[in-house]
């Protein structure tokens, strides 16, 4: 088959994409997006609310979806090599919040009638990040607030993944698709013979999760311990959580709920936070014991309990908070801000510089690899650890082969230059976002601080959502101008697709030999 797409390459000359194929893949998997619309159509009629606008944009996707197949007809499904990968990657990532911000747009919901407003929140909602420009949440009526939810959650496993597990045609691309779809270098396990059958093993624990935590919050809402905490709530809270998300249909975010289901939501961004792989072998193959051993696991651990106790220390000080609740604040926001969830128990901005600067470091930490978060992700900390340590060693000892490990196993010398390379441009590219804002800011006359440019860069590349000041954890980022909006718009979706199908697109070699 690798034969049969180099033989299409050379029939189209010098470029070396199959542009064609790409398209063909992009319009079978809109097909199937615009299924999903059906379901707040379904809310809507229950709650007694119009259920047009969800139907408009179903119709708008799947017949956008039908246009592409029917161009493409003649193309030979399954040919997808790594280049033809990543263009579906970043195209499916620009084009489907651009379609789940139809019912936002005809709908005329409060604060998001502009296109550039309703793609914003779109955009956060589909990549996982919890970012709104909504002032008012709880006014915009059930079935809207289902939609952000569903976004979340759709996002949060990767429609790409569900594609893989669903579509007959990736018998061939699909292990390209899932490998460049699953955030972080991650190799993907043999979970199972197919790749198929491996993205479908990862969607149903997925799901089954959700359910199980959906169930545990129903339950305590059910027994008086959290009135608040109705079944909506509870698929909504959790399965944001499972996303690693952050959208909330209550304007204080979690903070509305008791302490009880704030620990339980704590444990749900715990769990989700680490590699699907690895959860796999923990809930499937009841395996424990590599539990203790793998490297990214303890790192990952290591990371939040000392942002925890940063977080506990700047509490107790400045007497902010005491007893159990600083430490479910301190240890809620911790987790919460390092998985890239993004959810509130409390006004973060409200804290002192200690925990400023902590949140703000936590924001590039990020989850695991192969998890449903944002940012840089645990592993490559770690790489970036062992390569320092390498170079330190041989420093004094020019003649020492020094192989940089993760759990016991020498990592190619590729991943590491990609891990490096990867670090770099997340840098550059919140950087550049951190100046476009400060210069847009210059331009209107707008009170946006140097440091509040800088939150909301790294909220949004890192898909955090919340950031500080206005666009804080009980604010929204209706005041920023268009073209900042724009900004953090692609912010949002480059931390989603991890940037390099991006850039790579840029880049002469990429379309060439």
């Amino acid at each position: 088959m690798p034969g049969a797409i180099a033989r299409r390459r050379a029939e189209r000359g010098r470029v070396q994409v199959d542009v064609g194929a790409v398209f063909d893949l992009v319009g079978g998997l809109l097909k199937w997006v615009g299924l999903a619309f059906l379901a707040p159509a379904v809310v809507a009629l229950f709650a007694h609310e119009p259920a047009w606008p969800f139907l408009v944009g179903g119709v708008a996707t799947t017949a956008t979806g039908l246009l592409l197949d029917r161009i493409t007809h003649d193309r030979d499904e399954g040919l997808i090599g790594p280049r033809e990968g990543l263009m579906v990657v970043a195209m499916i990532w620009l084009l489907v919040p651009l379609f789940g911000s139809i019912p936002f747009l005809v709908g005329s919901v409060p604060g998001l009638e502009r296109p550039v407003d309703a793609y914003f929140e779109s955009v956060s909602g589909f990549t996982a990040t919890g970012a709104t420009v909504l002032k008012d949440i709880e006014h915009i009526g059930d079935a809207m607030q289902f939609w952000r939810q569903l976004s979340h959650w759709l996002g949060g496993m990767g429609i790409i993944v569900l594609a893989v597990a669903i579509l007959p045609r990736l018998r061939i691309g699909g292990r390209q698709l899932l490998q460049t779809e699953l955030a972080g270098p991650t190799e993907i396990e043999k979970l199972s013979a197919t790749i198929r059958e491996t993205a479908r093993r990862l969607w149903t624990l997925y799901l089954s999760l959700t359910l199980v935590f959906t169930a545990i919050l129903a339950v305590i809402g059910w027994t008086g311990l959290d009135p608040a905490m109705d079944v909506f709530q509870a698929f909504s809270h959790a399965s944001s959580a499972m996303a690693l998300g952050g959208f909330s249909p209550k304007n204080q975010s979690v903070a509305a709920f008791a302490p009880i289901t704030q620990w339980v939501l704590c444990l749900v961004m715990l769990i989700a936070g680490v590699n699907f792989l690895r959860l796999h072998r923990l809930f499937v193959r009841r395996e424990v014991r590599f539990l203790a051993h793998d490297e990214e696991i303890r790192l990952y651990f290591a990371f939040l309990a000392v942002g925890a106790l940063l977080l506990l220390a700047e509490l107790w000080g400045d007497g902010i908070a005491g007893g159990e609740s600083a430490v479910r604040l301190a240890t809620f926001q911790a987790v919460s801000v390092m998985t890239t969830t993004g959810f509130a128990t409390g006004d973060w901005t409200l804290w002192g510089p200690l925990a400023t600067m902590t949140l703000l470091l936590l924001m590039f930490i990020g989850a695991s690899a192969g998890s449903t978060g944002g940012a840089i992700k645990v592993v490559r900390h770690l790489l970036l650890f062992r390569i320092v340590r390498r170079e330190l060693v041989q420093t004094t000892h020019r003649s020492a082969v020094v192989p940089v490990r993760v759990n016991g196993i020498a990592v190619d010398e590729k991943a590491l230059r990609s891990a490096i390379v990867f670090v770099l441009l997340y840098l550059v590219i919140f950087a550049l976002g951190s100046l476009g804002l400060v210069i847009d800011a210059d331009r209107t006359g707008s009170e946006l601080t140097v440091f509040e440019a800088i939150g909301a860069s790294a909220s949004c590349i890192g898909n955090v959502g919340p950031a500080f000041g206005v666009a804080g954890p009980f604010g929204n980022y209706s005041s920023f101008s268009d073209l900042s909006t724009w900004i953090l718009s692609m912010l949002m979706w480059l931390g989603r697709v991890e940037i390099i199908p991006v850039v790579v697109l840029l880049t002469r070699s990429f379309w060439r030999a």
